[in-house]
C-alpha cells in the first residue's frame, strides 16, 4: 500500500471530544471516523487491525472445538418476550416495526436465537457437549456511548455458547474459554485480571470479566493482593465488621437540630458514623423504595437493582420524597409503612444505632433490627471500598481501573428451559441443556490495546495485529538512487510475505517519521542518501530509539527473522 493512495489522513491536533488516549490516536491516526454518538467506521488501516484481531479470536475459537456460524441480527421480538428480556433489557434494545407490524428486535446478543436453533437440531445426548460461535454486528441503544470504541451502540463480537449434558460438561466448557481468551489476550499483547462480576441483564449463576487495567477504564475493580481476589466494583464484597455494642436499649427520642446529614447528626451526638442508619430513596420500576444501610457504608445501585430484580433504577428526586409524606434528612424505617424496604445487613451487625424519627430535626438513639424495623429485603447491597478487608484472607483490599475486554458466564438452564432446548439423555429421560456464554467485543479490544500500548507519539501495535509489519520511509532527493531502490524494495517486501505500507509522498523526514510513530507500525525502514552510501537502509524499531544500518541485500531475510521472532 503507498501512503499517497492511502483513504484516511492522518491528524495533528487532538479531537476536542476524543475523551481517551485510545480514541484520540485512533482518530489522529486516520483508523476511525465518527458517524453520530456511539457509531464509526473502520477506515482501511483500523479496519485491518480489526480484521488480525478477528483472526486470532477465530483461530482460538476454532482451537477449543468450536464450530462458526452466522445468525441474523433482525430478530422477532417474541424471543426477546419469550425469554423475558424484552422487558429487563430495556431501552437498550433497539425495536422496530416492519412493514406488516410485526415488532423486530436488533440483536444486541443472541442468547434467544442460539437457544431456538439448539432445541431444532439438539435431540440426544449423543450430539453434546456443543461449542457454537458467531463474529456478527451487534447493537445496543447505550445512554451514554464513550471513548470512542469502548462504548458504542453499534459493534463486532464473537459471542460463544455452549451446550453440556450437566454441571461438570459446564465447568469443562468454561474452563476451555477462559483458557481460549487468555491465549487471545496473549497474542494481542495485552495483559488481563480475570475479576468475577455482575451478570447483568444476560443471566446466570456465575461471571467472570477480562479486564485491561487502566486509567481510563470505566470499571472499578476491587482486588486482594494477598489472596488474588478481584471483583468488578458491581460485584465486589468486604468485611463490613461486627459493631457489638451493650444489649437493646430502649428507643429515645432526641432533638438534632438542623442536622439532615449522617456526618451532622454523628457530630453532634458524638458518635462515629457506623452507630448510625443511613436511609436512601430509590424509584426502581416507577415505584419508591426505601433502602437503608449502615451510616459508614455506601448503596451499590447494582447490587440493589438486583435484588429487586428492577429494570429501571434511579435515585429519588426531593420533590418524590417529599410528596411522598417523608421528611428528607430524618426519615428511617422506624414505622414508616407504605414503602418496599431494603436493607443492607450492616443494620444486622450491632445495636442500638442512631435513625432519623421521621420528622423535622429529631432522631432515634438505640434502634434495633428487628425489634424496632423490619424489612423486605435483608442482603449485601454495600459498596466494598479500597482499604476494607478481604471476605476470604482478612487482607487489605485495593483498588484500580480496567476495560472489560470480555465476559464468559454460566447460564445453567434459564435459556434452555423456556425454548425447550432439551435432549434425551442415556436412560431416555428428557433434560434441558446447561448453557455457558461468553462475549468478546473486537474493537474494544483493539481500544484497549491502545490504551495499554502507546506512547506519546501514537499508538504502539503488538506486530500480531499491526496493520502493517514495515513502515518504508524513502528520504527523496533530487539526482539520488532513493526513488530506484525504495520502489524496488518495496517490491521484494511484499514478494517476500511482508505486509509492508510505502510513503511514497514528497514530504519532509519529520513529517513521515510522525506519521509512521503515529501509526504504530512495528518497524520504520528508511532510505536516504546518506544510508545508500553505505549500501544500506536504516532500520528501527518502534519500541525502540536507536535504528541500524542493515545491507540492501539482508533487508527481506532480515525482516523475516525479526518478524516470525
Amino acid at each position: 500500500m503507498r501512503v499517497s493512495k492511502l483513504f484516511g489522513k492522518t491528524i495533528r491536533e487532538v479531537p476536542a471530544d476524543a475523551d481517551t488516549i485510545s480514541h484520540q490516536l485512533l482518530l489522529r491516526a486516520g483508523m476511525i471516523s465518527q458517524l453520530a454518538s456511539g457509531i464509526y467506521s473502520y477506515l482501511p488501516l483500523g479496519y485491518r487491525v480489526l480484521r488480525k484481531i478477528e483472526g486470532i479470536v477465530r483461530d482460538e475459537m476454532n482451537r477449543a472445538g468450536g464450530q462458526e456460524l452466522h445468525m441474523p441480527v433482525l430478530q422477532p421480538l417474541e424471543l426477546w418476550q419469550q425469554s423475558g428480556r424484552a422487558q429487563s433489557m430495556g431501552r437498550v434494545l433497539f425495536t422496530l416495526y416492519d412493514r406488516r407490524e410485526h415488532a423486530l428486535a436488533l440483536g444486541p446478543t443472541h442468547e434467544e436465537v442460539i437457544t431456538h436453533l439448539a432445541s431444532r437440531y439438539v435431540k440426544s445426548y449423543r450430539d453434546l457437549p456443543l461449542l457454537l460461535y458467531q463474529i456478527q454486528t451487534k447493537f445496543r441503544d447505550e445512554p451514554r456511548p464513550r471513548g470512542g470504541l469502548i462504548r458504542v451502540r453499534e459493534f463486532a463480537m464473537k459471542d460463544l455458547y455452549s451446550f453440556d449434558t450437566d454441571e461438570a460438561g459446564l465447568e469443562i466448557s468454561y474452563q476451555k474459554m477462559v483458557q481460549a481468551y487468555e491465549n487471545i489476550y496473549r497474542r494481542c499483547g495485552l495483559p488481563v485480571m480475570l475479576v468475577e462480576a455482575d451478570s447483568g441483564a444476560i443471566g446466570g449463576k456465575d461471571s467472570r470479566e477480562f479486564m485491561a487495567i487502566t486509567e481510563s477504564g470505566e470499571d472499578e475493580i476491587i482486588y486482594c493482593p494477598d489472596c488474588r481476589y478481584a471483583a468488578n466494583m458491581e460485584k465486589a464484597v468486604a468485611v463490613k465488621g461486627q459493631i457489638g455494642g451493650s444489649e437493646p436499649l430502649p428507643v429515645v427520642e432526641v432533638a438534632t437540630p438542623g442536622m439532615g446529614t449522617i456526618e451532622e447528626v454523628a457530630g453532634y451526638l458524638g458518635i462515629p458514623a457506623n452507630r448510625t442508619l443511613k436511609a436512601v430513596f430509590y424509584v426502581a420500576d416507577g415505584a419508591l423504595v426505601f433502602a437503608v444501610i449502615r451510616g459508614d457504608l455506601t448503596i451499590n445501585e447494582v447490587k440493589l437493582k438486583n435484588q429487586l430484580h428492577a429494570t429501571e433504577l434511579r435515585m429519588a428526586t426531593e420533590a418524590e420524597v417529599t410528596g411522598a409524606g417523608i421528611v428528607a434528612g430524618a426519615a428511617s424505617p422506624v414505622g414508616l409503612k407504605g414503602f418496599r424496604v431494603v436493607a443492607d445487613d450492616s443494620v444486622t451487625t450491632g445495636t442500638n444505632f442512631v435513625a432519623g424519627a421521621n420528622k423535622p430535626d429529631t432522631h432515634l438513639k438505640n434502634v434495633n433490627y428487628p425489634r424496632d424495623f423490619t424489612a423486605d429485603i435483608v442482603a449485601d447491597i454495600a459498596t466494598a471500598r479500597a482499604g476494607d478487608r478481604c471476605t476470604r484472607c482478612g487482607g487489605t483490599l485495593r483498588a484500580t481501573r480496567g476495560i472489560e475486554v470480555g465476559h464468559v458466564f454460566k447460564l445453567g438452564t434459564i435459556y434452555s428451559a423456556k425454548f425447550g432446548a432439551s435432549f434425551i439423555d442415556e436412560k431416555g429421560e428428557t433434560r434441558p441443556t446447561v448453557m455457558g456464554c461468553y462475549g468478546l467485543g473486537l474493537g474494544r479490544l483493539m481500544a484497549a490495546v491502545g490504551e495499554y500500548n502507546h506512547d506519546e507519539k501514537g499508538i504502539v501495535w503488538p506486530l500480531s495485529i499491526a496493520p502493517y509489519h514495515v513502515y518504508l520511509c524513502p528520504l527523496f532527493r533530487e539526482g539520488s538512487r532513493v526513488t530506484e531502490v525504495a520502489e524496488k524494495l518495496y517490491h521484494e517486501l511484499e514478494a517476500g510475505g511482508i505486509e509492508v505500507i510505502y510513503d511514497d509522498r514528497e514530504e519532509s523526514a519529520g513529517v513521515k517519521f510522525n506519521d509512521a510513530d503515529l501509526l504504530g507500525i512495528p518497524f520504520r525502514l528508511t532510505v536516504s542518501p546518506r544510508t545508500l552510501e553505505k549500501e544500506g537502509v536504516e532500520l528501527k524499531k518502534r519500541t525502540e530509539k536507536d535504528a541500524e544500518i542493515v545491507k540492501l541485500t539482508e533487508v527481506v531475510t532480515r525482516l523475516r527473522g525479526l518478524i516470525s521472532a
